[in-house]
């Protein structure tokens, strides 16, 4: 076997250097035996590898192969290819071949679902192909197992991916994704590895989907390469420079090719090449993860990665469906179309966005006695917090009296700790509006809490107005871990609100925190005091919500719902199906996926709208984000 190594003196790495590489940090510089390079127990948990006894390898066949390895002991190459199915990824194509390169099993094997894609262009699979075969997923396990000696030791390229669709478990294996050590958990692709080391060329594009043997044979002697020639030898390759210089050069050949002459000559004369900045997109490509970009037309892939130019979003999901799960790093762009994004429906919507807010912030309080006293009561539910509005409701039988909030801590607490008790000679009931938004209020207030943004914050009521941000740095510097105190201030007259909120490093140093200063006294001052809600920039935004414009919150709580308009409704149907697209995607990645929903924000001459992004990480065995 022959590797690349006819690459220029500069990209042999020094011995300094050599301590630095992955590989030498995992195995040192000394030659070994093929036992050293076989995954323990540990290392096969952590890669998700089937293990016998493992609760969700139940009904999974063992290969019985038991017998103690020796460095001697026999290698055996395996790959598979897969198609989607109704039960998810399963084999379709499984290879094993011996460690003198000969086939052993090369069978196709008919999956017991219904199949949903093919994914011919990666698998080589089609309908056709899948006709005639009468050979089931149990016939490959008892083949397998008859053609594996006790001893054997299997490699593959992340071959748990292999193991887990065959539904067997193998105690000894080598994995050349591993084998081949990078930095920060990243792992080189086998057709990289293949060229780089092997100096051959597999899964070539002018091939239909992958040769299972090909990679079967590629992963075998990639390993038999790393146990010949040891650590050392294969770390001078330098492969990640190799990469790198591969990668820079396909990036800059597709810019060529796709950017027109005049404004290839123009960069050129304005700006050096070696001084032009890489976007995000080249450094995922340069970094060897290939960004796949599904969208429309309008959408800029810059010839970095697969592009599928669809005109509706059906077609987009059938794509992602196929493409996603391959993809280390996917940006998908489903879209409503131009319609949609009319400055009319977003001022609506923005309305009863404002409006279920504003009930946020409002509460009622009463019955009172006819003649009870106003000052009293404002001076109470001052305490929770700063307050925007206070109103007598007088179309009762007895007086209430409404009161809004400008922040959302000050409502809930006004809720949490006045409801029931008595203020102006009279005991109270203490509540939001009653209205249709605000039957999920107390789901919202329990989101709000657990939002990470709020980890570690809670908001203090009750300042007096003669204490100055010196005054109350002062009597919470004895408070553990407090990492920051914001004192929110009118913009106007500069004075603070009576109210402010306090981070520390540590969750349970808030919950601390909050114990001691519940009931307290800061010169005079009652303390009251929560977890807290709205973030800042939620917090600044509800200031812009109550004061844009000229139009108070008070004004809004009177507004009533219309009727939705037909393009309204059209909308919300529009809306709905785009729902679905994003929650069939979802659901077909695979655990542990980070997942990011960007909804772009608007700015035109009717004002600016601020966009939304949600971020989570999937996980089916319990609470998930996005």
């Amino acid at each position: 076997m022959s590797g690349l190594t006819s690459t220029s003196s500069q990209c042999i790495p020094k011995s300094s250097d050599l301590q630095c590489d992955p590989i030498i940090r995992k195995y040192g510089e000394k030659k070994q035996g093929l036992t050293s390079y076989t995954l323990t127990l540990e290392e096969q948990k952590k890669n998700d590898y089937p293990i016998k006894g493992s609760p969700g390898c139940k009904g999974y066949i063992y290969t019985e192969c038991d017998q103690q390895r020796t460095d001697s002991s026999p290698l055996f190459g395996l790959d598979c290819e897969m198609c989607l199915t109704a039960k998810g990824n399963e084999v379709t194509r499984v290879s094993l071949v011996d460690a003198q390169g000969q086939c052993l099993l090369n069978e196709l094997v008919k999956p017991e679902s219904t199949i949903l894609n093919y994914r011919t262009r990666f698998s080589g699979i089609t309908k056709k192909m899948l006709l005639p075969v009468k050979t089931r997923l149990s016939d490959i396990q008892t083949r397998i197992k008859k053609i594996l000696p006790h001893d054997a030791v299997l490699v593959g390229h992340s071959l748990n991916a292999d193991l887990q669709a065959l539904e067997m478990i193998h105690p000894s294996v080598i994995d050349t994704s591993l084998l081949f050590a990078r930095n920060e958990g990243r792992r080189f692709k086998l057709k990289f590895l293949a060229k780089a080391v092997l100096g051959k060329e597999i899964q070539c594009e002018q091939k239909l989907g992958h040769d299972p043997a090909e990679d079967a044979r590629a992963a075998l002697e990639l390993a038999q390469f790393f146990i010949e020639q040891g650590p050392a030898k294969v770390a001078e390759l330098n492969l990640e420079m190799l990469l790198t210089t591969e990668k820079l050069a396909e990036v800059s050949q597709k810019k060529a090719v796709l950017q027109p002459q005049g404004c290839r000559v123009q960069k050129q004369l304005n700006e050096p090449p070696h001084l032009s900045k890489p976007c995000f997109l080249d450094c995922l490509q340069v970094t060897g993860q290939k960004p796949l970009l599904l969208g429309r037309q309008e959408m800029d892939s810059s010839g970095l990665c697969q592009s599928n130019l669809s005109t509706s979003n059906k077609q987009i999901l059938q794509r992602a469906l196929e493409d996603v799960p391959l993809s280390t790093f996917s940006i998908i762009q489903f879209s409503l179309g131009p319609e949609y994004i009319a400055s009319h429906l977003l001022a609506g919507l923005y309305e009863k966005v404002r409006s279920k807010l504003t009930d946020m912030l409002t509460i009622y309080a009463g019955p009172f006695e006819e003649s009870f006293c106003l000052k009293s009561v404002k001076k109470e539910f001052g305490r929770c917090g700063p307050i925007q509005s206070l109103t007598v409701v007088t179309e009762t039988y007895q007086p209430y009296v409404c009161i809004q909030y400008e922040v959302l801590e000050a409502a809930q607490l006004a809720v949490e700790s006045l409801n029931g008790a008595e203020v102006a000679g009279s005991c109270i009931k203490v509540q939001r509006p009653i209205t249709a938004a605000m039957l999920d209020c107390d789901v919202w207030i329990k989101e709000l809490e657990l939002d990470i943004e709020n980890e570690g914050v809670i908001y203090v009521a009750g300042l007096k107005e003669s204490l100055t941000e010196t005054d109350l740095q002062e009597e919470f510097s004895q408070l553990k871990d407090l990492e920051t105190l914001f004192l929110p201030k009118d913009l106007q007259s500069g004075k603070h609100r009576n109210c402010c909120f306090l981070k520390f490093q540590k969750s349970q140093s808030a919950l601390d925190a909050l114990e001691v200063i519940n009931g307290g006294t800061v010169k005079g001052g009652k303390l009251r005091s929560r977890n807290a809600l709205a973030s800042g920039h939620l917090w600044r935004w509800i200031w812009q919500v109550n004061h844009s414009n000229g139009k108070q919150g008070g004004n809004i709580l009177h507004e009533k719902m219309e009727q939705l308009s037909d393009s309204e409704q059209d909308l919300r149907k529009k809306v709905k199906k785009l729902d679905h697209h994003i929650k069939k995607l979802y659901r077909s990645l695979q655990n542990n996926t980070l997942c990011i929903v960007l909804f772009p924000g608007v700015n035109s001459m009717h004002g600016s709208q601020s966009g939304l992004g949600l971020m989570g990480i999937k996980d089916d065995g319990g609470r998930s984000a996005c």
